[in-house]
């Protein structure tokens, strides 16, 4: 059985956040704390390694967390973020998280641990009705078919999955958990129900 210990969490906040009007999604404040650090207090009593993937800003984001950039040009989306965390991180199996879901789940990490089987390659959550591939779980071993996946010009990150042994993590009981906020306008609405 995989310990959460035994696991690596990165943060993506390496996107262009293009529907922010180009501004950097993590440090986008909310309720008074950038987006970032909504993330960091919800996964930060369940990983004992994080890391935060950022293209920009790293000087600030240094402060939460070390700072991986993508080594891919041109922002790859997700998967160069999630390229850069395999190649640094410590542990053989590396978590990853979108920036802008304050709401992640309490047992994110051990839920993902204890779906882990020996022959998985990727694990990926599920709110009973999608996958939410930006939440997802990979063994370092799937980094050379990653890097040769970006190098031929592929970014979407579901054609991976199907490359790869990839299983899916239940989150129907929550799915609240991957709201994530997009716009300007998702945040006001988002921030005026928070208490």
């Amino acid at each position: 059985m995989l310990l959460p210990s035994q696991t690596s969490w990165v943060i993506l906040a390496g996107g262009q956040a293009s529907r922010m009007g180009g501004n950097d999604k993590g440090l986008i404040t909310l309720n008074n704390k950038p987006l970032i650090q909504h993330v960091l207090e919800r996964l930060t009593p369940q990983a004992e390694h994080i890391l935060i993937n950022a293209n920009r800003n790293q000087d600030w984001y240094q402060q939460f967390a070390p700072v991986v950039s993508d080594e891919f040009a041109d922002f790859p989306g997700p998967l160069g973020g999630i390229h850069a965390g395999l190649k640094a991180a410590s542990t053989d199996w590396v978590g990853f998280v979108p920036c802008d879901s304050p709401m992640i789940a309490t047992d994110l990490v051990q839920r993902f641990c204890d779906t882990v089987t020996p022959e998985c390659d990727i694990l990926v959550a599920s709110d009973g009705q999608h996958t939410q591939p930006v939440f997802t779980l990979f063994h370092k071993r799937v980094l050379p078919k990653l890097s040769a996946f970006l190098e031929r010009g592929d970014r979407k990150i579901v054609l991976l999955y199907n490359e790869c042994h990839t299983r899916e993590v239940d989150f129907r009981d929550c799915p609240d958990c991957f709201f994530n906020l997009n716009t300007p306008q998702e945040l006001a609405q988002f921030g005026a129900l928070q208490p």
